[in-house]
């Protein structure tokens, strides 16, 4: 019969777990202590923990979470990695960890609802972490809102000459029209006054 210690211990790492958004699996044998907190460290700094756990009890606490899959990989001494950010920025603090501490061996991990081998966590980790990822979109699009910013602040000065120029030109068609009906006003009298003074003629 589990005791209340263990009981409470189980319970713990369940409510940790479940608030994962990454887990990661990993054998630690042979690491110093000094190398360890090292590792915790790094994590801290990407918002991830690392904790050894009995393989035992993390089975008890995984029933039916992310952490239940990994089940199989529950062997030897085991060290749990509980990120709950950027599963790219987790994944690239474990390997680059990795790589300078070879005593670090990565199992497998859980991400977004999927079991990931250590060769795909690897793949991950060279992935653009979500920070870097919205700095390449914010410039892709920098330049067409940068024009339409332009346009929207255009100085009223501007706007004033613009309509003022087609105020301009509405006014000079106007008046060119009413210059052309006033000639063909002038046109018609001429040619009226031509035909009474002829007709004046024809009578005498």
């Amino acid at each position: 019969m589990p005791t209340q210690e263990k009981v409470t211990t189980v319970e713990k790492l369940r409510r940790r777990v479940d608030g994962a958004t990454t887990l990661v699996l990993t054998e630690y044998r042979g690491l110093t202590v000094q190398q360890l907190n090292d590792l915790r460290k790094q994590l801290r700094a990407v918002a991830a923990e690392y904790t050894v756990v009995k393989n035992r009890l993390a089975k008890l606490a995984g029933a039916g979470s992310g952490l239940g899959t990994l089940e199989k990989h529950l062997k030897g001494p085991t060290g749990l990695v509980i990120g709950t950010k950027d599963p790219v920025a987790v994944a690239k603090a474990l390997t680059t960890f990795a790589r300078t501490n070879q005593a670090l061996s990565i199992k497998a991990g859980y991400v977004d609802g999927q079991v990931l081998p250590e060769t795909e966590l690897r793949a991950l980790s060279e992935l653009p972490s979500k920070d870097v990822l919205r700095g390449q979109i914010v410039a892709a699009i920098q330049g067409p809102l940068a024009q339409l910013v332009g346009l929207l602040t255009a100085p009223q000065r501007e706007i004033a000459y613009v309509l003022a120029e087609r105020g301009k030109r509405a006014a000079d068609g106007t008046e060119r029209a009413a210059d052309g009906t006033e000639r063909a006003a002038d046109g018609a009298g001429a040619a009226a006054a031509e035909a009474d003074a002829a007709s004046a003629v024809k009578q005498s």
